[in-house]
Formats: C-alpha cells, sequence, structure tokens
C-alpha cells in the first residue's frame, strides 16, 4: 500500500517496515514450510511465480497501488535501536517515523533479522464520518446495499526462535494502533503518560469495529493472542474449520 511505503514503527520488541524486494527471499524460503502454509492458509508458489513477483516489486511495483492491503514486514528489534534513531522514543507505545527520520534501507534498520509480517486486507470503503472511533458494524443491509467496511488481520511470526516472546502481540498493536488512530488501550495495553509525546497514526481511519480475523480452530495460541487484544469468537465456519474474531470495545 502506498501509504506505508516510507513508514517505519518502532516498538519494544518488533520493528515494522514495508514490504519490500529484499525481503521476497527470505519470504519464499519461509513459505516451503507446510507448517506455515498451514496456519497461514497459503498456497505454495513455484519458483517461477516468486521470480514473476520479485520482477513485479522491483520494477512494477504494483503493490504500492494495492489500496486494500497493508503489509508490513516484522524485525526483531536490536536493544540499541531506540537510542540510535530517537531520543524521544516512549517506554510504552514507539513513535512512527516516516523517510524524514529513519527510511526502510537504513542500515540500522534493514540488517535486523526478519522474522515474520502483519497484514490487514481491507474490503469496501472505509466510512468517512467524523468520529471513526465511535462507528459500528450494521446490524441489518438491504441485499443492495454495498456490504459493511472489513479489516481482516493477520499475523505470522515464521521464526521460532522468536514465538512466544510477545513479539506478535506487540507487532499487532502497532499495525492496529497505525491503521485506526485509536490509543493502545483499546488493543489491551497500557495508557501514554502524560509526558509522552502522541503517536501519529495514518490517515486510513480505520474503524476498530470494523477489524476481524480467521484463524484455525485448532491454531489456540493464535485465538488466545487475539482475546488479549479485544477479539472474541463470533463465528465457527466448519467447513473451513476455522473461527472468525471480532473487535468489541470493552468500554
Amino acid at each position: 500500500m502506498k501509504i506505508n511505503k516510507d513508514t517505519v514503527v518502532v516498538g519494544e520488541k518488533v520493528i515494522l517496515v514495508p514490504y519490500l524486494p529484499e525481503h521476497v527471499p527470505t519470504y519464499h524460503g519461509w513459505m516451503l514450510s507446510e507448517e506455515l502454509r498451514l496456519l497461514t492458509a497459503s498456497e505454495p508458489l513455484t519458483l517461477e511465480g516468486e521470480f514473476d513477483m520479485q520482477r513485479m516489486l522491483v520494477f512494477d511495483q504494483k503493490w504500492l497501488l494495492d489500496d486494500d492491503k497493508l503489509t508490513f514486514i516484522v524485525l526483531a528489534r536490536d536493544e540499541t535501536i531506540p537510542s540510535r534513531i530517537s531520543s524521544e522514543t516512549p517506554s510504552s507505545l514507539p513513535l512512527i517515523m516516516g523517510s524524514g527520520n529513519v527510511s526502510p534501507s537504513d542500515p540500522r534498520v534493514s540488517t535486523l533479522p526478519m522474522i515474520g509480517d502483519v497484514n490487514m486486507f481491507l474490503r469496501g470503503t472505509i466510512p468517512q464520518i467524523e468520529d471513526h472511533l465511535a462507528w459500528t458494524v450494521p446490524k441489518d443491509s438491504d441485499e443492495n446495499e454495498e456490504a459493511p467496511f472489513e479489516a481482516e488481520v493477520e499475523i505470522m511470526i515464521a521464526e521460532p526462535t522468536y514465538r512466544r516472546r510477545g513479539c506478535a502481540l506487540e507487532a499487532l498493536r502497532l499495525m492496529l494502533h497505525y491503521a485506526t488512530g485509536a490509543p493502545e488501550v483499546y488493543f489491551g495495553g497500557k495508557q501514554l503518560a502524560s509526558h509522552q509525546p502522541p503517536i501519529p497514526p495514518s490517515s486510513l481511519k480505520v474503524p476498530p469495529a470494523a477489524l476481524l480475523t480467521r484463524i484455525s480452530e485448532s491454531n489456540t495460541p493464535s485465538i488466545c493472542l487475539f482475546e488479549k487484544l479485544g477479539f472474541k469468537i463470533t463465528k465457527r465456519v466448519e467447513v473451513f474449520e476455522e473461527v472468525e474474531m471480532r473487535w468489541f470495545h470493552k468500554g
């Protein structure tokens, strides 16, 4: 998506960067794993298909114009990153920094280990209302009307050594804050202290109530992960052996 092509999101454990051509070989290697394909409901690409994708990324860059998918690659953060990038990085939610501060190609970032990705798929038109945080999914809609807007979220920590270390939880909180502009407390986090600088979100303004995820019913760790963020199971799809979870405001 064009909106995040120069964006770097710095967290305490992870850093989010846009999906770049140099990430393709590692990602392709991950997708050779049958376990990861099963967990992410992904189909394996042939080597030729992978080269086609890489050529598209390098030459056409059509993914930058894809307005219905927001993708970040998850990097494991070096403990010295805050002091090297910004002396104002708060202790809770980190600053979201674009090309004016640090770019995705900055060696302080680009040399960090790639451990996964986080995605948001946008379906329909984002509601253009003044208070998008208060938007709710329409209960009943006319069959001739456009389907309600949805934002499906998915996370993958592909490197086993970085699982169960809080990386997925933080990556999701960063993505959800970036896309919605909602405070971290909306997603089970802590409220920023008054002395900490505000966190600039993206201009997407995705209503939190539109957030959902679909997970294999046997993937208990992922179900528990999304429950920590305020998601609840709302539907079971037996034919696909998966559950649908939607976000609900605890207030």
